[in-house]
């Protein structure tokens, strides 16, 4: 009993250590996408690429904000993420 315990141990190390490894390596990493989310700001709304610290840019109005996004994600055929105020979802448009 001692000795399946023990397979058992060092096969799910084994299996721990290489799943460290490719993820180190980058294996199983997600596609870069081009998706772009209209976000609120202080000073408003941002147009922020999906994945990036920084804004693409800042508009009072969200309207803008949209607008801008769109033109971004059907260069890429992306999709444009409107959010709420509150950070929360409220639609998606798909150009892909």
């Amino acid at each position: 009993m001692a000795d399946i315990r023990q397979s058992t141990f060092w096969a799910n190390l084994a299996k721990k250590v290489a799943g460290i490894v490719l993820k180190n390596l980058g294996a199983g990493a997600r596609p870069d996408t081009h998706h772009q989310h209209v976000v609120p700001h202080p000073k408003g709304w941002a147009v922020k690429g999906e994945g990036n610290e920084r804004y693409t840019a800042i508009y009072p109005y969200q309207d803008d904000a949209i607008e801008r996004a769109r033109e971004i994600a059907q260069n890429y055929g992306a999709d444009v993420i409107i959010h709420r105020k509150d950070g929360t979802i409220r639609d998606r448009i798909n150009y892909g």
